[in-house]
């Protein structure tokens, strides 16, 4: 059933994903509790999709009393490791952030999961997320200059002084503000190799064992033309992951992998024959059905959730503009990019807290002097875009360092640009400083 609306309100959310549950929770805690979030869908997300929350994230979550949720539910990883399919290459261990934060890990959780943490924490607060409202156009008011009319599909309308748009890629926001939304550099994907890959969580028969499946740690594995990724999620969302289907008690994996453009275009939902191909392809050998390369063959047993996806990314010309009321975009309304390195929900997630605490000081500074400008406004947002394109350079190297090819370079050089990288990371991974380079680059701490 479908609530009427208020017919004002100062903050307007659209978007109840991360970033817009978390601008709420945000205002909230900086004191204005005037808003309303509203979102297009019947129910809050359902699918695993983002996994990792790293440690710039939790300070800022911590930071308006929204962590605790998470940090009591979620996995705290211990280090990353990246391997071939017969021998690791290399571990860094997230220990050395222990001199950074407060929180020297990132929490392995579930995207499904961290919602609904970040919704009761939004509930207990009085607030509810209105379901499900398309916003459909906006205009500015003719009664107000500073204010504008949204209106709704179901023929609602809200006249709102801010609006905050975190409705995703497709952003309805976006599109009726007339911002545009392109890569920074090229619309060319980064690497032919790596611009499609498809996700999945699944359980095993017989469950797999060894070090690889073990919770707390973070698993790639490179071949040559591929990069795949294993997280145990253990039994302790199990719950979460299969509200929609059928229960299980065993462990459940995430399991996510770049497909080559040779093999074609995944399916939309790919089915448990092409997730179970795809890990005894690229996968790591303790989670395949070959025998030849596990002496304990496993198979999928249950196929909870999967999905495919493209890996490209793209930013909005600007994420703060006036069409009436102060316009913003968060989240992936205002940037995607691709996922290397986990960073596009936590990059959503600070967007929205440090943005909503800089609309509550407009808010606060408009009551006393109705003729403010926008400069806190301008500088968040000038802020934010930085750090996105900050983001989007730092995850188009990973893609790039992982996507170097086997084939040798040239009949008189027989290395590949891929051995030489494996074998700079079997070498200087020893090293401490090393370890604590890629443990502070994946934290996001550099980048707040």
């Amino acid at each position: 059933m479908t609530l009427s609306l208020p017919e004002n309100t100062t903050v307007l959310i659209v978007g109840a994903g991360p970033a817009g549950l978390t601008a709420a929770l945000s205002l909230a805690y900086h004191g204005c509790r005037d808003f309303v979030i509203a979102d297009a869908t019947v129910e809050g997300q359902n699918a695993s999709r983002a996994y990792s929350i790293n440690s710039a994230t939790v300070e800022a979550l911590a930071s308006i009393d929204a962590a605790d949720g998470l940090l009591s539910r979620a996995i705290k990883a211990k280090s990353i490791r990246i391997a071939s399919r017969g021998s690791q290459i290399f571990e860094a261990k997230f220990d050395p952030l222990k001199k950074y934060s407060a929180y020297p890990y990132p929490l392995v959780t579930p995207q499904n999961v961290t919602e609904l943490a970040l919704g009761q924490k939004l509930k207990n607060l009085g607030v509810k997320v209105q379901r499900p409202h398309r916003v459909v156009g906006m205009k500015q008011s003719e009664k107000d200059s500073r204010i504008t009319d949204v209106s709704f599909e179901d023929g609602q309308m809200i006249r709102a002084r801010y609006i905050i748009g975190a409705d995703g890629a497709h952003s309805s926001i976006r599109t009726i503000a007339g911002i545009g939304f392109c890569d920074p550099e090229s619309p060319n994907l980064v690497s032919d190799v790596l611009s499609q890959m498809v996700a999945a969580d699944v359980t095993f028969e017989p469950e797999p064992t060894g070090p690889l499946t073990l919770e707390g740690h973070l698993n790639g594995t490179i071949s040559s033309d591929s990069f795949f990724m294993l997280i145990p999620f253990g039994n302790r969302f199990n719950v979460e992951l299969t509200r929609d289907g059928e229960p299980t008690t065993k462990s459940v994996f995430r399991v996510s992998c770049a497909i080559p453009v040779k093999n074609g275009e995944p399916p939309h939902a790919p089915p448990k024959e092409y997730i179970q191909d795809m890990i005894d392809t690229y996968g790591p050998a303790c989670i395949t059905s070959d025998s030849s390369l596990n002496r304990t063959p496993v198979k999928i047993d249950q196929l909870i959730w999967s999905t495919r996806f493209r890996t490209h990314s793209a930013i909005a010309d600007r994420t703060f503009t006036r069409l009436g009321a102060a316009i913003f975009l968060v989240g992936d309304a205002a940037h995607v990019h691709s996922p290397a390195g986990g960073q596009g929900m936590n990059l959503a997630i600070r967007d929205a807290i440090f943005l909503a605490e800089a609309v509550t000081k407009h808010i606060q500074a408009s009551a006393e002097n109705p003729d403010v400008d926008d400069t806190i406004l301008q500088e968040i947002a000038e802020a934010r875009h930085a750090r996105a394109l900050e983001t989007i350079d730092f995850t188009k190297k990973l893609l790039k360092l992982a996507s170097l090819g086997y084939d040798p370079y040239a009949w008189w050089m027989p290395f590949s640009w891929a051995s030489i990288r494996d074998l700079t990371l079997r070498i200087l991974g020893r090293f401490h400083f090393v370890q604590s380079s890629v443990a502070w680059g994946m934290s996001g701490l550099g980048r707040r």
